[in-house]
């Protein structure tokens, strides 16, 4: 074990002796913060564009078009079902709602009105049809969620149900959503990303500088060598998160709302994970000059591919299959979703089994095609 923390000593002296290698794992990611925070940053939430057609114009149907106008994040339009329609397939609406006239039937009482305790006159449910695009996966998802949770509410007022608690939910929701609340994470999934994959090319240097032939020679176990170089880079990415944290609260509000312990486990995981991917890369490159060309030839798709800076459903079609085979993808979804509270792309099993599968085969591959020199 003594060996071990010297050999962790070592390691951590030599990277804080390495400007070059401090300012790409720690400056950098804040210089990306704070230029695209201050692009992003405005002070304004996402805002969606929601049609709404009403098919009456009874009491409840106009409830319930008062109760969409009060959500600050939507932008309502109201129209015919075939006007709102063409504008959705124009681009110009995230959701439509169409509001049968069979809502009426919800209160008995004539001319009763939402919250006053009015008894259904039906026994089935009503369908307020929402249509929007499919290729709009994730701000459809956000949309659907908000409706989902206003249209429970106003079933509640229909039945005389306190709906204080759904209310109160709507705005936190909507506050949070703003660019820089997406941006941050995905910055720093890029930071631990970067920090793997560029990180575990020490091993590289020392391979080709046959430090690695010499130490072979001794009895130095590979997994206390490999051990504490993994235990500075996780070190490391804990440090980075604190800092990206903290930055982004300061600078621009944007506040954890996740718990902790989710957000470092996480962390964790991703940090694990590119280390791992890392050091497999590292047997295929003879030389530093290789291994960079390697490793950047691996990170540009990650970095433009992944959903770091825009969301991966702005992407045509034909590039959802390299989306969803990028480690990278599932790491800055895990991360919003922990940190500011947003809704997962994908599911979060999904997620983690990615990001340990990547691991374990990195791991066993290393392993296995392991060299001194």
């Amino acid at each position: 074990m003594k060996t071990f923390f010297k050999l962790f000593a070592a390691q951590a002296k030599e990277l804080l002796r390495d400007r070059m290698s401090l300012f790409w794992y720690i400056a950098f990611p804040v210089i990306f913060i704070l230029i695209f925070g201050a692009i992003f940053s405005g002070g304004t939430n996402l805002n969606f564009e929601v049609g709404i057609a009403a098919e009456s114009e009874g009491p409840v149907s106009q409830g319930i078009v008062q109760a969409f106008e009060a959500v600050e994040s939507f932008t309502m339009h109201t129209g015919s079902r075939e006007e709102e329609l063409e504008a959705l397939r124009a681009g110009n609406r995230s959701a439509v709602l169409v509001i049968p006239a069979a809502v009426e039937q919800l209160v008995s009482v004539p001319g009763g009105m939402p919250g006053q305790g009015a008894s259904s006159s039906i026994a089935e449910p009503v369908k307020v049809e929402v249509l929007y695009d499919k290729g709009q996966q994730q701000t459809t998802s956000i949309v659907l969620s908000i409706v989902d949770q206003l249209l429970e509410g106003i079933e509640q007022q229909l039945t005389g149900k306190t709906r204080l608690l759904v209310a109160d939910q709507k705005p936190v929701a909507a506050e949070q959503l703003r660019d820089i609340d997406f941006l941050l994470p995905g910055i720093l999934a890029m930071a631990i990303m970067q920090l793997g994959l560029f990180g575990s090319f020490n091993i590289v240097s020392l391979r080709e500088k046959k430090v690695l032939k010499s130490l072979g020679a001794t009895p130095l176990p590979r997994v206390m060598l490999l051990g504490s170089e993994i235990l500075v880079r996780v070190l490391l990415s804990l440090f980075q998160t604190l800092l990206i944290i903290i930055i982004g609260r300061l600078v621009f509000d944007v506040q954890v709302t996740g718990p902790w312990y989710q957000v470092i486990a996480t962390v964790l995981l991703g940090s694990v994970t590119f280390i791992s991917f890392g050091y497999l890369l590292t047997l295929f490159s003879k030389s530093e000059e290789s291994g960079i060309g390697l490793v950047q030839l691996v990170q540009f798709p990650m970095m433009f591919f992944a959903g770091i800076f825009f969301p991966t459903t702005f992407m045509p079609d034909f590039l959802q299959p390299l989306v969803k085979i990028i480690p990278l993808t599932y790491l800055g979804d895990l991360l919003r979703h922990v940190m500011v509270s947003m809704p997962t792309e994908y599911p979060i099993v999904t997620s983690l089994l990615v990001l340990g599968g990547v691991t374990v085969v990195s791991v066993i591959g290393s392993v296995l095609l392991w060299r001194w020199e």
